[in-house]
């Protein structure tokens, strides 16, 4: 994901198809901090609070908001959760917490069980790796995975000289905060990245990646790497979305409701 910033103002989140009336009607609701040194984390809620859930996980930059049509019209027989990253929308905005432990310990509260049925995660772009970590850490607490456009390998990260000239005085004063929060968790993705690799292994949960096979942001030999990194695990699969560029959330919903609708099954025992 050695997005430039030029890329970054190009990847700006599209539109929802839900109204601001509609997003504005989703329960929001707030966790306690984690630490002094980060802020409470904001987070939309939808649907069924009996039920199984499912949370989302935006890559960077991003909102809650920005996946509110999975909120709007949340996939049949899951709860819809989506957060706010630590950094981004109403958790601390502008406040950069670049390490995938902390952003993974964060959301750790949200996982809950209802009668042994574990959230499944989804995470888009940067939201990839950290809900790995997520998995990682808490193996009993997820029940399985779904990640889309994922930046997993590390390889493939790499930084330029507008991202470090947006990480200078003048960068950050020029740069919107939202950005400026973002090139920071590009530069140090790289690293992070290389720390979250071992522990990939120990992510034992059904695990299903869908990523498109034009997109440049976030490119397609990423699968690859999270084939070798999963090797060990006999419950993952991978889709290309053929055609498809970075932002499938939004330009493939249909494929990626399926996905979701997928896993759902797999871990309720009622799939094929």
């Amino acid at each position: 994901m050695a997005f430039s910033l030029t890329a970054l103002l190009v990847a700006c989140i599209p539109g929802t198809r839900a109204t601001r009336a509609e997003l504005d009607a989703v329960e929001r609701r707030t966790l306690p901090a984690i630490s002094e040194a980060t802020a409470p984390v904001s987070y939309l809620r939808a649907g069924d609070p009996a039920l199984r859930r499912v949370i989302y996980v935006h890559g960077t930059p991003g909102t809650a908001r920005s996946l509110g049509d999975y909120l709007a019209w949340p996939v049949d027989g899951l709860e819809a959760v989506a957060v706010d990253r630590l950094g981004f929308g109403e958790s601390g905005p502008g406040r950069v917490v670049a390490g995938f432990r902390e952003q993974a310990a964060s959301i750790a509260p949200l996982l809950v069980g209802r009668g042994g049925r574990w959230p499944i995660l989804v995470g888009h772009s940067l939201g990839g790796p950290i809900i790995c970590r997520l998995a990682a850490e808490n193996p009993d607490r997820v029940a399985g995975l779904v990640i889309l456009s994922g930046s997993l390998d590390p390889t493939l990260e790499g930084t330029n000289f507008l991202n470090r000239l947006g990480d200078t005085a003048f960068g950050r004063l020029v740069l919107p905060r939202t950005l400026e929060t973002a090139n920071s968790e590009l530069l140090a993705a790289r690293a992070e990245l290389e720390a979250l690799a071992p522990m990939l292994a120990d992510v034992r949960c059904p695990i299903l990646v869908v990523h498109g096979t034009d997109d440049w942001l976030v490119p397609f030999p990423n699968v690859a790497y999270m084939r070798r990194a999963f090797a060990g695990n006999p419950r993952v699969d991978f889709i290309g979305l053929r055609g498809a560029g970075h932002l499938i959330p939004w330009q493939r919903e249909d494929e990626v409701r399926a996905a979701v609708e997928r896993m759902r099954d797999e871990v309720e025992g009622t799939g094929p």
